[in-house]
């Protein structure tokens, strides 16, 4: 809203650049009239420039000044021949229920003019320009100003002295180096190789015309690598044809650069959810998230615990409640924070991400193995979830880094949402993902009257206890299993060896004596040692799908070319959801047989190692994990995008509606 920066302040006011008028003053605004040479010559052509100068509360006008007010003008003498003012980049002032456009501070308004070729060298030239400008603040006050150049005229142009203008030109609109479109819900949709989370900040747009939009309501921006959007709401009867304006983008040092497009109108597209929403989406979906496959192990550990606090008071069953509570939400917004700090760094991290290092998935799989092997019985010290407050506590965060594997419904927007909203609501979202996941056990802390419905301890817990060690041995053969599709052999026999060592690191442990606590922390180093060659192994050769061939974007427009549609599945070793949709919904021999009858081509995005390909897809489609399913027109056009619980009835309605 400030246009004037320092350069431009410091180069105003040096007294021997061009030249300048008298002021017109009033109590509201100081004027002059600028040149940007101290002599001209016949028909020469040079630079004009209105300088206001607002008093503090003081505002005027772009040249669409929004719901109210009017746009400064200049008008020269008939002889000297002037072009139109050009306008800075503008601010959004909020005047009751109007929203206007204009500037606060200083401003200055640069304009091309020509000087009359009668100009008679050795003379002098008079120049008189009329102004008229409107002064804001709770009143609006029209105010004019006359405006006199006395220059002499010599008989060859002088160079420009262009730094008194160099800063006023520099805070001008550029043309725009993006592409843009906008859809009929209004949705301006900007892309281009410059534009990513940790370059753009803010953004708002100021229409050319007063008609198109509707200026009070907020414009949302969602911001992902390659690809902004912001939800323009249009104005009722809006003309048709191109939106044109200045659109302003902040990046994440406060700088401001602006760019004048020209965005014609595209498909439909969403402009994701409101904060608010993905809030409430985040609340549910983490509370669904407890019905994933992903968290079962920890749910059983979770049992364990709620069978021990059977028969205990109020204070145990909270304490311990609001640990497991405290460790999820911790977890979360850990987990939020480092993928927020990824994305910054410029890094191609999304929903899952630890999942694509091997070095983590094998870390897992021995701390199932180490979990699974404690409730057996193998080693005395209890489990995390057997430990009170702080081992609740650690449960939560286990549960928090065991979950990632899934998505349930209601996360994919919400998640999308979060990486593109300012990080105060991004990590608000994770917050509220942690505290769905937990709400059952908040209940607890609240309700602790609820764990009596446990039975007391007694001979049976121990009999559970061994029972749920089973559901850790297999998400320990799950991840041994990804870590195979990641590594290959050699990964997989690296994992099965670091789980021969943590084993016998608990074995030892359980011994009680000095030789065992001395050999279970060699064990434990050895397993540890496997990591960093398990990360650096090259990847394995990608298994090909059993309905498919590699993704790859230029693949995608090759056979759309061709006329056929293309059905594109986005999908990990890892992903639990993955997998169960591909045998519930897209490897099953009705599936099959619908792709055939209508030509469907099928291809697979493999990210179980990460790819920056796939995940550049992923956001362009507001997701930012896998699994994500879309179907191509033939002959070309935008993808419809599949639910992520998919069905084969509502893959089949899909391609019916091709």
């Amino acid at each position: 809203m400030r246009a004037i920066p320092l350069l431009l302040a410091l180069s105003l006011a040096a007294p021997a650049l061009g030249a300048e008028s008298p002021a017109v003053a009033t109590p509201r605004v100081t004027a002059t009239l600028l040149a940007d040479r101290a002599a001209l010559a016949p028909g020469e052509e040079f630079r004009l420039a209105l300088r206001l100068r607002m008093a503090p509360g003081w505002h005027t006008y772009w040249s669409n000044p929004g719901d109210a007010g009017a746009a400064p003008e200049v008008a020269l003498d008939p002889a000297w021949q002037a072009g139109p003012l050009r306008f800075p980049l503008p601010g959004r002032i909020a005047f009751g229920p109007l929203m206007n456009f204009g500037y606060t501070g200083e401003v200055v308004l640069p304009l091309a003019a020509t000087a009359p070729a009668t100009l008679r060298p050795g003379s002098r030239a008079r120049l008189v320009a009329e102004a008229t400008w409107l002064a804001c603040a709770d009143v609006c006050i029209p105010e004019e100003g006359r405006f006199v150049l006395d220059l002499p005229v010599e008989a060859a142009a002088r160079p420009a002295e262009a730094v008194r203008f160099a800063a006023a030109e520099a805070a001008l609109p550029r043309p725009a180096p993006f592409a843009a479109r906008l859809s009929p819900e209004g949705v301006l949709r900007v892309e281009g190789d410059a534009i990513g989370p940790g370059r753009v900040r803010e953004a708002a747009f100021f229409p050319f015309a007063q008609d198109r939009l509707l200026n009070p309501p907020p414009q949302r921006l969602s911001v992902r690598e390659g690809a902004l959007t912001l939800a323009l709401p249009l104005a009722p009867g809006a003309p048709a044809g191109p939106l044109e304006g200045v659109l302003v983008l902040t990046d994440a040092g406060g700088q401001r650069a602006g760019f004048t497009l020209s965005a014609p109108p595209g498909p439909p597209e969403a402009a994701g959810p409101a904060p608010w929403q993905a809030l409430a989406l985040a609340l549910l979906g983490g509370l669904v998230l407890n019905l994933m496959p992903c968290v079962f192990p920890v749910l059983a550990m979770k049992a364990m615990a709620l069978a021990r606090l059977g028969g205990a008071g109020a204070a145990a069953v909270r304490r311990d409640a609001a640990g497991y509570v405290a460790g999820v939400v911790a977890g979360f917004l850990g987990l939020g924070a480092g993928l927020l700090a990824l994305r910054l760094g410029g890094q191609a991290a999304g929903w899952g991400f630890q999942f694509t290092h091997p070095a983590f998935v094998a870390a897992m799989a021995w701390v199932m193995l180490a979990v699974g092997l404690n409730l057996s019985g193998v080693f005395a010290l209890r489990g995390p979830a057997l430990a009170g407050t702080r081992g609740a506590f650690a449960t939560g965060l286990l549960a928090v880094l065991v979950a990632t594997p899934c998505t349930a419904p209601f996360m994919a927007p919400a998640l999308g949402a979060a990486l593109v909203l300012p990080p105060g609501w991004a990590l608000g979202v994770f917050a509220a993902l942690g505290a769905g996941l937990a709400l059952p056990y908040a209940l607890l802390a609240a309700f602790p009257a609820l764990a009596r419905a446990v039975p007391r301890p007694g001979p049976w817990m121990e009999r559970l206890r061994q029972f749920l060690a089973f559901p850790m041995y297999g998400a320990a053969a799950w991840l041994a299993w990804v870590l195979a599709q990641q590594a290959g052999p050699d990964g997989l026999a690296a994992v099965l060896a670091g789980g021969v060592l943590v084993a016998l690191a608990a074995w030892a442990w359980g011994l009680g004596a000095r030789p065992g606590r001395v050999l279970a922390p060699l064990a434990l180093g050895g397993a540890l040692a496997l990591l960093p060659a398990l990360e650096a192994a090259p990847a394995a050769a990608p298994a090909r799908a059993a309905a498919g061939e590699a993704w790859s974007a230029a693949r995608v427009a090759a056979l759309q070319a061709e006329g056929r549609p293309v059905f594109v599945n986005l999908t990990a070793a890892w992903c639990i959801t993955c997998k169960v949709n591909e045998r519930v919904a897209l490897e099953t021999e009705g599936a099959r047989a619908a792709f055939a009858e209508r030509n469907v081509a099928v291809l697979v995005g493999d990210w179980t190692r990460g790819d920056a390909a796939i995940t550049a897809l992923l956001r362009q489609h507001g997701r930012d994990g896998v699994p994500l399913y879309l179907l191509y027109p033939a002959g070309g056009g935008e993808p419809a995008v599949l639910p992520q619980l998919l069905t084969e009835g509502a893959l089949r309605a899909a391609l019916r509606a091709l």
